[in-house]
C-alpha cells in the first residue's frame, strides 16, 4: 500500500470529522447521553465517567472519543487493544496522562489478560502498581494517576469480560445511519470541502453508503475525483453514477467484498450452511474481516442468515446477483 496515499486519505476523513457534539449528525439517542453526561461532569468540574461504544466500524466510535475530549477540554490519547501487548506498555500510556485526558481504547475487546486487570484497577482507583524486577526480589511500586476518563471502542460487545464491562460508567450502541440522516452527513462533508452536492446525488450517494457515515465521506470524495478529471466539475447525479460504477459499488451498497461473498454462498456452497472460516478462505479474506465489515451489512439487508450450522443465502441474495435459487426450476417439474 502506498504509504503517503493512506496517511492523505486519513487526513481527509480528519478533516470532515465534527469538533463538537452539536455538530455530530445522527446517533439522537446516544448523543443526547453524552450530552447529559458531559454537562453534568462539567458542571461538577469532574472528568465524565467512562464510556464505552459498541457498534459497526465507521459509525462515529473515534469521532466521539475525539469529541468527549474537546468538550471537557483534555488532550486525546488513541491506542488499540492489539497494540498494548503488556501491562508495562499500558503503564507507561498511563503515567503519561494528565488531569481530564481522554484515553481512547480502540477495539478494547482485544486487550491481553494481564493489560485487563491493570485497567480495572487504573479505572477504578486511578492508580496502577508497577512491577520492579523479577522473582523473589520483584517489588510492587503504586503509582498515583490524575483523574481520566477511558474510551472503549467495540465491534464485538459480547467479547468483553464482564468485570471491564462493569468498570464504564456509560454504555452508548450506535445503530446504522438512515438514509435522510446520511444526506445530512454528506451536505455538511461537502460544504467543509467547498463544493456544490447536488440533491439527486446526495440522495444517490446516501443510499448506497451501506448506513455508513464513513463510506458516504469516501464515496463523496470518489465522486469530487470523478468530476474534476472525468466530469465538468459538478458533483451532480451523472458524476455520483459515474464514480459509483468506477468504484464496483452496486445499488443496494455491495462493494467487491460483499458480492464476493454472496456469490462464494450462492455459487460454491448452494447457498449454504457454511461456516465462518470456509467462508473467508474462498474469499481471501480473515474471517474477522468477514465478521465485522461485510457480514452486519448483509445481514441487515437480509441478504444473509447466521445459523448455528453457518452463514445461509437468502432469495433475496439471489435476487440481487440475478442468479436462480436452487430447486427452484424443478418446483413444478
Amino acid at each position: 500500500m502506498d504509504t503517503a496515499a493512506d496517511d492523505v486519505e486519513r487526513a481527509a476523513e480528519a478533516a470532515l470529522r465534527p469538533k463538537r457534539l452539536d455538530d455530530f449528525v445522527g446517533q439522537e439517542t446516544v448523543r443526547d447521553q453524552l450530552s447529559l453526561l458531559l454537562g453534568a461532569a462539567r458542571a461538577r468540574g469532574t472528568p465524565p465517567d467512562h464510556v464505552l461504544l459498541s457498534g459497526p466500524p465507521g459509525l462515529g466510535k473515534t469521532t466521539l472519543a475525539m469529541i468527549i475530549a474537546a468538550e471537557v477540554e483534555g488532550a486525546l490519547r488513541l491506542t488499540s487493544g492489539p497494540a498494548i501487548q503488556h501491562a508495562g506498555d499500558l503503564a507507561a500510556i498511563l503515567s503519561s496522562l494528565q488531569e481530564h485526558d481522554v484515553l481512547f481504547i480502540d477495539e478494547i475487546h482485544r486487550l491481553a489478560r494481564p493489560v485487563e486487570e491493570m485497567l480495572y484497577l487504573a479505572m477504578e482507583d486511578y492508580r496502577v502498581d508497577v512491577i520492579v524486577g523479577k522473582g523473589p526480589g520483584a517489588t510492587s511500586i503504586p503509582l498515583t494517576l490524575p483523574a481520566f476518563t477511558v474510551v472503549g471502542a467495540t465491534t464485538r460487545s459480547g467479547l468483553l469480560p464482564a468485570p471491564l464491562r462493569d468498570r464504564f460508567g456509560f454504555t452508548g450502541h450506535l445503530e446504522f445511519y438512515q438514509p435522510a440522516e446520511l444526506e445530512q452527513v454528506l451536505r455538511r462533508s461537502a460544504n467543509l470541502l467547498s463544493a456544490r452536492l447536488h440533491d439527486d446525488a446526495a440522495r444517490e450517494l446516501a443510499s448506497r453508503s451501506r448506513g455508513t457515515p464513513r463510506i458516504a465521506n469516501r464515496l463523496l470524495r470518489r465522486v469530487q475525483d470523478f468530476a474534476q478529471v472525468r466530469g465538468n466539475g459538478e458533483l451532480d447525479l451523472a458524476a455520483a453514477h459515474g464514480a459509483l460504477e468506477v468504484f464496483e459499488v452496486d445499488r443496494l451498497g455491495l462493494d467487491r467484498l460483499d458480492r464476493a461473498v454472496l456469490h462464494a454462498l450462492c455459487r460454491r456452497f448452494g447457498g449454504g450452511p457454511v461456516g465462518l472460516s470456509t467462508l473467508a478462505m474462498t474469499v481471501g479474506e480473515e474471517p474477522e474481516t468477514i465478521e465485522t465489515v461485510a457480514e452486519p451489512f448483509l445481514v441487515r439487508e437480509g441478504l444473509v442468515v447466521r445459523t448455528p450450522r453457518g452463514r445461509t443465502a437468502t432469495t433475496a441474495a439471489y435476487e440481487h446477483l440475478g442468479l436462480a435459487q436452487p430447486g427452484e426450476a424443478t418446483l413444478f417439474g
